[in-house]
């Protein structure tokens, strides 16, 4: 009977009786899309290039409700006849178009994208649309109709399709705008490259009809030994019971749904997740209609003063900062092969931790890092000047969070959720960064808060952190480019540094460029001699941070960016990267290299 007892437990809640598990307001996202059952829509897809973006606004500059097109062949006299996918460029999706086509390297603008596949309907099933990313603004029409907008470059979003969908052939346009634009998130002036495109993979997703379509399951805050959560169960009825089941841990638990949500609780012990040894249980989620795999991890994290602790131990953050940028062919990040290189390096480098920089990576980047042993920072690209006191700018920054967190909330690689970077210090800033740092741990109060801070002051022995917003964070991150952009490398070793705050900081960018091949004296800028010795000269500056809790140099592997012109050395590169964009690592990959292997163990 006790054997029986440890294999199977059995509890029954309500959700008026696990008050610790209420369901925040997450996005409607498809939780898990890789346990379900999906068609792929990835491959060539026809692009239309329409800078004056006379396919969606009339010769009234009214826009038309169904776009240009009326069916798969344009065939209709109402159609413009200046727009034939049949006869048009193709490119690959995902992908972006600057890599992809050489007149379309600097191009901001409308595309039209057009895929036509074949659908057999199933009975009882639900269908969604899923597009992983599109940069920036989508409008999605299937079969000449337009479904919905998105708006965002880096996060995942889904349209409901069953209806609208026909036996045999169907197709689907999507209006792809990147245009910067002042009100958006990020702004007009970024430093990374502006891809345009259907940048991410794109799905056909089936589920019944009464579908799991959410769900979070983690340890209880500062507990190791209760894993709790939620299910969020699809057109369910009040009274069907939801099953999870960690098989591993030997525990099944039966919950009831109430108002299409399912409560948990389980007592366990499992082996925490921790970068030497990432854990991972599989956990199984199954209703009378529908089940679910997915491999989780157990671990906490809280702050203790100036210290940051992992599953109630100290822990350093041996970080670098990474773009989403593809090695050795630049453009867009598409494949898992391409994470893992990333990702592989970062390891060669000793890392057990990575900045995300500056908007939420793949969701196939985070699960292979979340493998691999890498602690995670994920931001939203709240940078630089963004209109801090526009309402529309902050629904923009709050969706982006929100679907950020809705995603990957249960994966236990990500300690910390960034909400801005570099942003000018006013009273409209820290309202909107302060509100959004309420809104992550209303999401999510199990994680850490941060935010990138440029703002130190000077200080009577040198610089002060006490930008108002420190109040707002969990951990303070910190970008200085002591060598670089400020004083010489040689006065870093010796620069001081205090904090206002008892809070753990993190130095999250600090770094200087170098092309790589180009050698010289360690004073000449552009060097590989130059970069060494600033890193060099920085760590020593760092090792003298008594509050440092970790650091994210700026940044693995150069990529490009449109504010750095200069012939002959950056061509459009930010040349940061400690490994050129053809793989080749720089002479100050092995002196971070040596002070993570050598120090901080």
């Amino acid at each position: 009977m006790q054997a029986l007892k440890n294999l199977s437990i059995v509890l029954f809640f309500s959700s008026f009786s696990v008050l610790f598990a209420q369901k925040p307001q997450f996005s409607d996202l498809l939780q898990n899309i890789d346990s379900r059952e999906k068609v792929s829509l990835n491959g060539l897809w026809d692009i239309i290039i329409d800078p004056l973006e006379n396919g969606y606004y009339n010769h009234r500059l009214q826009p038309m409700d169904n776009g240009f097109f009326k069916n798969a062949k344009m065939q209709s006299p109402s159609d413009l006849i200046e727009y034939n996918f049949d006869t048009s460029d193709q490119i690959m999706v995902p992908g972006d178009w600057n890599s992809q086509m050489e007149k379309l390297y600097y191009f901001e603008g409308t595309v039209w994208y057009k895929k036509d596949f074949n659908y057999t309907p199933t009975a009882k099933e639900l269908v969604y649309l899923y597009f992983e990313a599109v940069n920036y603004e989508a409008i999605v029409y299937l079969n000449g109709e337009r479904i919905g907008t998105h708006t965002g470059g880096y996060t995942p979003f889904q349209f409901e399709v069953t209806d609208k969908l026909k036996k045999g052939n169907n197709f689907v346009v999507v209006k792809v705008d990147n245009k910067r634009k002042r009100e958006n998130v990020p702004t007009v002036n970024q430093d990374w490259w502006n891809y345009g495109g259907i940048t991410r993979s794109v799905h056909l997703i089936s589920t019944p009809v009464t579908h799991i379509s959410d769900y979070s399951i983690q340890l209880a805050k500062g507990s190791t030994t209760t894993i709790e959560g939620w299910v969020n169960v699809e057109n369910a009825v009040n009274g069907e019971r939801v099953e999870i089941s960690i098989p591993e841990l030997r525990k099944t638990i039966h919950s009831v749904i109430e108002n299409g949500t399912a409560h948990f609780s389980i007592k366990a012990k499992p082996k925490l997740w921790e970068p030497n040894d990432p854990k991972l249980y599989e956990v199984s989620i199954k209703t009378t209609t529908d089940k679910l795999t997915d491999a989780i991890g157990f671990r906490t994290i809280s702050t203790q003063g100036s210290k940051i602790v992992l599953n109630g131990k100290e822990v350093f953050l041996k970080g670098i900062s990474i773009h989403e940028e593809a090695p050795f062919k630049t453009g867009r990040v598409t494949t898992k092969e391409e994470c893992r290189i990333l990702l592989q390096w970062a390891k060669e480098l000793g890392c057990n931790y990575i900045r995300l920089a500056h908007y939420p990576h793949s969701e196939t980047m985070v699960r292979e890092a979340e493998k691999m042993g890498f602690m995670i920072w994920s931001e939203i690209p709240v940078y630089w000047t963004i209109l801090f006191d526009n309402t529309d700018t902050y629904a923009n920054a709050k969706n982006q969070l929100t679907e950020m967190i809705s995603r990957d909330k249960n994966r236990a690689a990500i300690l910390m959720w960034s909400v801005a970077n570099e942003t000018p210090e006013s009273d409209a800033r820290l309202e909107f960064l302060g509100n959004l740092a309420e809104e992550a741990r209303k999401l999510d109060p199990t994680r850490l808060i941060t935010a990138a801070l440029d703002t130190q002051s000077e200080g009577e022995n040198g610089k002060l952190i006490e930008d108002p917003l420190g109040k707002a964070v969990d951990v303070i991150g910190i970008n200085h480019y002591c060598g670089w952009y400020v004083d010489e490398p040689e006065n870093c070793s010796s620069l001081k540094w205090a904090s206002a705050y008892d809070k753990p900081m993190v130095m999250s960018e600090v770094g200087g460029g170098a092309l790589y091949g180009l050698h010289g004296e360690k004073n000449e800028r552009w060097t590989e001699e130059y970069q060494a010795h600033l890193y060099k000269t920085n760590i020593e500056m760092m090792r003298n941070i008594d509050f440092l809790s970790g650091l994210s140099p700026w940044i693995l592997m150069d990529f490009r960016s449109s504010r750095r012109p200069l012939k002959r050395i950056q061509e459009d590169f930010n040349r940061k990267g400690l490994i050129s964009e053809q793989g080749m690592k720089k002479q100050a990959f092995y002196i971070l290299r040596d002070y993570y292997l050598k120090e901080n163990n």
